[in-house]
């Protein structure tokens, strides 16, 4: 029963979150220090999946956005790549000594900055890639579907997108998920890759 309530109040606090998200107050924030403030959240709470953080870029890396909302964003494909490692774990995917890996970085190109969070994850479906934003889809039996939904409510807000790729090992196979979180340099600049396993390109602008 406590197990079954905790349940119902997490898709309560998601269907709460989609249904009141708030206007966005923009400022020039640290996008360095929200990634890694909600990597090391996770970080604390997940010992089974290690975490890895890199940016080859130097001195503050400066958004022009939400701080609370930006963060929001990361932690949700956060929660999904460590579900997705989960999924994996439990379906045998794993051997007995190998571990869950979700990476986190930045790169600035062509006027965007990317911050990408990348798994070794179950993967994304072949199928219908583009319909995993929208509310209410989602692939995992205990989901809202609203994850993702409110993660693409965001980007539109600061006018970014999101990309939903494979992620590839050394010998180019899907070995996980890249999500992407992209803000024009403008505007804001963000990307954030989600590595569980197959790709897709999913744009939210």
């Amino acid at each position: 029963i406590i197990r079954h309530v905790g349940d119902i109040g997490r898709m309560v606090d998601e269907f709460s979150s989609f249904a009141r998200m708030p206007q966005p107050v923009m400022r020039d924030e640290d996008v360095e220090d929200i990634a890694k403030q909600a990597l090391f959240l996770h970080e604390v709470a997940h010992n089974h999946v290690t975490f890895d953080y890199d940016s080859a870029l130097s001195g503050p890396i400066t958004l022009h956005c939400d701080r609370r909302l930006v963060a929001q964003a990361v932690t949700n494909l956060l929660k999904n790549a460590i579900e997705s490692i989960d999924g994996k774990r439990e379906e045998g995917g794993f051997g007995p000594d190998d571990m869950g890996n979700v990476s986190v970085s930045i790169v600035r190109h062509d006027g965007w900055l990317d911050l990408r969070v990348a798994d070794n994850g179950k993967g994304l479906p072949d199928a219908e890639r583009h319909k995993l934003t929208e509310p209410y889809v989602t692939t995992r039996s205990k989901g809202t579907g609203l994850g993702l939904a409110i993660v693409k409510k965001i980007m539109e807000d600061h006018r970014g997108e999101i990309l939903l790729e494979d992620n590839l090992d050394a010998a180019s196979q899907p070995n996980g998920a890249v999500v992407t979180l992209r803000f024009p340099s403008g505007v804001g600049a963000v990307v954030t890759h989600v590595n569980d396993g197959e790709g897709a390109v999913l744009k939210a602008v």
